[in-house]
């Protein structure tokens, strides 16, 4: 019961941070896009359909 961890484009961001794109499997992609966006805002359009948003992961 926890929150998602995989958002589409035009949905809203649940937490202030930095969210990449990942592969619709959840894999990483070459060259991911990358934003920095406030708790509210929408996510921008992919660069491919079958990706979607998530979390950077700390180093």
């Amino acid at each position: 019961m926890g929150q998602s961890h995989e958002f589409r484009a035009g949905q809203k961001a649940p937490n202030n941070g930095i969210y990449v794109e990942i592969g619709e499997t959840g894999d990483m992609v070459k060259n991911p896009k990358s934003v920095k966006l406030q708790a509210g805002d929408p996510f921008p359009e992919n660069s491919n359909h079958n990706r979607k948003w998530s979390y950077k992961r700390k180093p």
